[in-house]
């Protein structure tokens, strides 16, 4: 699998990504768990992104491939201890426990990249978070650190100077931060970690997604009306256009690696394989971007 340097860190990292939010939150079992990431492994990814709030995810991580650490870089999220559909803590003594928790719960002794997730810009302006961060790169406890969001505060996180890398929404239905983030994150040579690099494949089953976290997708897409999203009935024409859209993702310029979720290791697999296909061609990519700056409005805001 494709590798790319993250930024200005020592990184060299796959392309795609495995994401740990759903085998969290949809309770995935550890031989599940155990399988899907193994297999993985072997097929050439090397990163792996969690947070302390994705319910089971951190412990399933560490019970799993504890054992081939050095196999792959480790990334979590701080900010929200008690769950993600509660408050988030943002001062310094729950972040450093937060990252102790998350040490534990990995079964490692050092973290390669802690991220604050969705801090508000107000709260990165405090400096506390971003302190505490850097505090527990002092100790040894992270390598780099961090943002994970959208719109105004990424802008912002980008703009401070004291990230080293930004993980943030780019994807088909999603591209406020191609202009609004990304110029200069790439001039600041800022590790860029796409999230929902396929809109949660928001069309896939032709009416509405009945998850709610989807909506907003398939709203903005049904306006887009992209041409390669038409009559998409069949399977093979699902796998198509997703591979559309991930490549999509991958082609926009600092874009380092898609982080992806699933429980599902043929769905990892299969997402794999569209990669083979090569970058998106020139033509397309352009097209896309061409009928979000005509369709989309201002109030298309990154979807954390």
């Amino acid at each position: 699998m494709e590798k790319r340097r993250l930024g200005k860190t020592d990184m060299e990292v796959s392309v795609l990504g495995f994401g740990g939010a759903e085998i969290g939150f949809e309770n995935a079992s550890l031989e599940t768990v155990e399988g899907l990431l193994k297999n993985a492994l072997d097929a050439g990814l090397n990163v792996i992104d969690t947070a302390e709030c994705y319910r089971g995810s951190e412990e399933l991580i560490g019970q799993t491939v504890a054992d081939r650490r050095k196999d792959f870089y480790l990334f979590t999220k701080c900010g929200h201890p008690n769950g993600a559909e509660s408050s988030a803590n943002w001062s310094s003594d729950s972040i450093l426990q937060s990252i102790e928790r998350s040490l534990q719960r990995l079964k490692t002794d050092h973290l390669d990249l802690v991220q604050l997730h969705s801090c508000s810009e107000s709260e990165l302006r405090q400096g506390e978070a971003i302190a505490a961060l850097q505090t527990a790169r002092e100790r040894g406890h992270t390598r780099y650190i961090g943002y994970s969001g959208d719109h105004r505060a990424a802008h912002y996180a980008v703009e401070c100077g004291a990230f080293d890398t930004l993980q943030t929404s780019i994807n088909i239905a999603d591209q406020e931060a191609i202009d609004l983030t990304l110029p200069r994150a790439r001039e600041q040579q800022i590790g860029l970690i796409a999230k929902r690099p396929i809109a949660n494949a928001a069309w896939k089953t032709g009416h509405k997604p009945i998850e709610p976290y989807q909506h907003e997708y398939w709203q903005r897409l049904n306006k887009l009306n992209y041409e390669f999203l038409h009559h998409v009935d069949q399977s093979a024409n699902l796998e198509a256009t997703v591979s559309v859209a991930l490549r999509f993702t991958l082609s926009v310029p600092g874009v380092h690696t898609a982080i992806v979720g699933t429980k599902n290791p043929e769905r990892w697999e299969k997402n794999a394989a569209l990669l083979n296909a090569g970058p998106l061609p020139e033509n397309e990519f352009r097209a896309i971007r061409d009928r979000w700056e005509e369709v989309a409005p201002r109030i298309w805001v990154g979807q954390t």
